[in-house]
């Protein structure tokens, strides 16, 4: 590595520090339950979105008293710049940004190859994490991530649980950008106790954004129980 890029890794790092608000996601999720005292022993169930989101979902269940589980969703990300959102899926529903699409000149075969990719991974996932999940007609679903970028794979989630007889749907995030507000048909309250005007990107305001493993979501979601060494697989 040269040194102007060394030089370079120092200062996102600083900067990275400068803007934290959370130390990491359990951390994130512990000041966003402090936000949502009134929900506390509802009759509702805390959804995860995985993986970073379990993290952050865990922290407001166990605050709150609340059931823990998960709700799985893909990113579509732009085949040139992965961490785009041109959309998401989630089981039955599937949300895509017509204007990234066409400013990203994907034509629809590419966009095709993207879907069969991740909804691939969105069976698997939906295996690991969610192969039985709670009980949701009628009740109220709170949602959870660990932050919002585009909103395209919370959209996504939301609209996906409100398809499957979710009666009240919360999106709770702890950092979103302040101009972004979820669509009404998907969201019937929304939570986010740092709207951030200048917003890049999800990760600048975490001190610790290390990326999450299958296996730490298991154990999260199964109370602290221990996952085997092959579920430990890095998040993409």
């Amino acid at each position: 590595m040269s040194a102007d890029h060394s030089s370079l890794g120092r200062m996102l790092r600083a900067y990275r520090v400068a803007v934290a608000i959370f130390a990491d996601r359990a951390d994130a999720g512990r000041q966003l339950a402090a936000a949502m005292e009134e929900h506390r022993g509802a009759d509702a169930v805390v959804l995860g979105i995985p993986r970073g989101g379990v993290v952050v979902a865990a922290e407001v269940a166990r605050a709150l008293a609340l059931p823990l589980a998960a709700t799985v969703v893909r990113k579509l990300g732009a085949p040139a710049h992965e961490e785009y959102a041109i959309g998401a899926i989630a089981e039955g529903v599937e949300v895509v940004n017509e204007d990234a699409v066409r400013q990203g000149g994907l034509t629809p075969e590419a966009l095709a190859r993207v879907e069969d990719l991740e909804r691939a991974e969105l069976t698997r996932r939906t295996h690991l994490f969610a192969d039985s999940p709670p009980p949701i007609t009628g009740r109220t679903v709170i949602v959870v991530d660990d932050g919002i970028a585009t909103g395209a794979t919370a959209t996504a989630a939301c609209r996906s649980l409100k398809v499957h007889g979710a009666g009240r749907i919360v999106l709770a995030v702890p950092v979103a950008p302040a101009a972004w507000q979820p669509p009404p048909d998907a969201v019937d309250e929304y939570l986010c106790p740092h709207p951030i005007r200048d917003f890049w990107a999800v990760g600048q305001f975490y001190t610790d954004f290390t990326q999450t493993t299958d296996g730490e979501v298991m154990r999260l979601l199964a109370g602290g129980s221990h996952g085997s060494a092959s579920e430990d697989r890095p998040e993409r």
